[in-house]
């Protein structure tokens, strides 16, 4: 059910509109037909947010995951121009559906938050046009790009925190780890629910003080409803050699289950629910 496109576009030209102070991602784009750059969509069920979801994949990232399964997704340029519109009308065949399955929307990436205003309108639209419960799938990084009027449209935020020591953060994305941070801990100001990602990689992520450090810090913020513990895998390496980039985790394993049940038990006790 994936829709993929696949034409070659410049970068940021959906974020040019400026937003006001008070007004809405969706009032701002009415200054012009809202437009973004667009992966992909699909329906998905438990793992883009609670319950059946249509989500929207767009293009572009900041961060150069080490372990990320879309990389087809880190290149504006994999995308298609596409309106607001032409999202919401898709989605809009399977409101009904998702509904009654307990679902939602979920914009997701790539960045969403690389094309705030793009993002904000789709989130606006699904919410209030559609009735929909609504989720954003973020790194974080971006995250001072989220005004609150956008964030006033979330239901759900989607937060992966990478790894708590500073080296591996940036050896793993490429990029600083306090904007993260700060994005985390002004969502648990706004009262914000977050499910929080942690993927487990063997030799790189799994170290019990690394992990440890993610439990304490998101133990302190109040808004986590949920950890999800994700176990590396390798499914996106394919796509990776199509895009001739190198994976360079190949002879990474999978982690065990005992280690996936030992990180899961370092957030419970921090009271956190770990699935």
């Amino acid at each position: 059910m994936t829709v993929l496109f696949g034409t070659s576009l410049p970068v940021g030209h959906a974020n040019a509109i400026s937003v006001s102070a008070g007004q809405t991602p969706a009032a701002a784009a009415t200054q012009r037909p809202s437009e973004g750059t667009v992966h992909s969509w699909d329906l998905s069920t438990g793992v883009d947010g609670p319950g059946t979801r249509f989500v929207t994949f767009l293009s572009g990232c900041p961060l150069t995951c080490l372990y990320c399964h879309n990389p087809d997704t880190m290149r504006m340029r994999n995308g298609k121009r596409t309106s607001a519109d032409d999202v919401i009308a898709e989605a809009r065949k399977y409101t009904k559906f998702i509904s009654a399955a307990g679902g939602g929307a979920t914009i997701s990436g790539g960045e969403p938050l690389l094309q705030p205003v793009f993002t904000g309108e789709l989130l606006h639209r699904m919410k209030n046009d559609l009735g929909l419960h609504t989720a954003l799938d973020t790194s974080g990084f971006l995250g001072a790009r989220a005004t609150d009027a956008l964030l006033r449209d979330v239901d759900l935020v989607l937060l992966d925190i990478k790894s708590w020591d500073r080296e591996t953060y940036k050896k793993v994305t490429g990029r600083p780890l306090e904007p993260t941070l700060d994005f985390a801990r002004r969502l648990a100001d706004l009262g914000k629910e977050v499910h929080l990602r942690f993927v487990l990689v063997p030799g790189l992520t799994d170290a019990r003080e690394n992990i440890e450090g993610i439990a304490a810090f998101a133990g302190t913020l109040g808004n986590i409803s949920r950890v999800d513990v994700l176990p590396f895998h390798k499914l996106g390496e394919s796509k990776w050699e199509a895009l001739e980039m190198e994976f360079t985790l190949h002879n990474t394993p999978s982690p065990t289950a005992g280690q996936v049940a030992e990180a899961k038990a370092i957030f419970a006790a921090q009271g956190l629910n770990a699935v």
